[in-house]
């Protein structure tokens, strides 16, 4: 089973700029044991969502010809909490993508309140240098997360 972390995109300009919205509910089971009685978002997860959100940014940018996987989180500061009932708006920034990595800064906000910022690396594994072999097909890109893409429409877009 794959965990997908971000319920949705609002926003997706190629190759720059991704906004997703990841809704935080009591109706997922982590929360239950992290912390009973004060549930709260785990700060591990919060770098996975946003870790998905710049995935896609930096795959889209590309035509998801490589696989992209997440090389270094160089910067996780968490400054407040989520929890059930936020909703987080997590903004990734492509700084740089270039043919074999790419460098996101990462925001994620709740309201007016700056829950945290987050700076990641990826790497496009295809183009490594370690002569290491990967599957043919593109497990990282799989129909869920391309469905997320598939139905974010931007404002004013027209047709179906």
């Amino acid at each position: 089973m794959r965990w997908i972390w971000i319920d949705k995109f609002v926003e997706f300009e190629s190759g720059k700029r991704a906004v997703a919205i990841k809704n935080v509910s009591l109706a997922e089971e982590h929360l239950h044991d992290h912390f009973p009685g004060y549930p709260i978002m785990p700060a591990s997860l919060m770098i996975e969502a946003m870790a998905q959100t710049s995935g896609i940014l930096v795959g889209e940018a590309r035509g998801f010809r490589e696989k992209v996987i997440l090389a270094k989180v160089t910067k996780a500061v968490f400054h407040d909490l989520a929890r059930p009932g936020d909703q987080l708006r997590l903004e990734a920034v492509a700084d740089s993508v270039v043919e074999e990595a790419a460098t996101i800064t990462g925001t994620i906000t709740c309201q007016n309140r700056t829950i945290a910022e987050i700076s990641l690396i990826f790497s496009h594994i295809d183009k490594n240098m370690a002569g290491l072999e990967f599957p043919e097909e593109n497990f990282v890109f799989n129909d869920q997360f391309m469905n997320l893409l598939q139905f974010y429409k931007p404002t004013g877009a027209t047709g179906s």
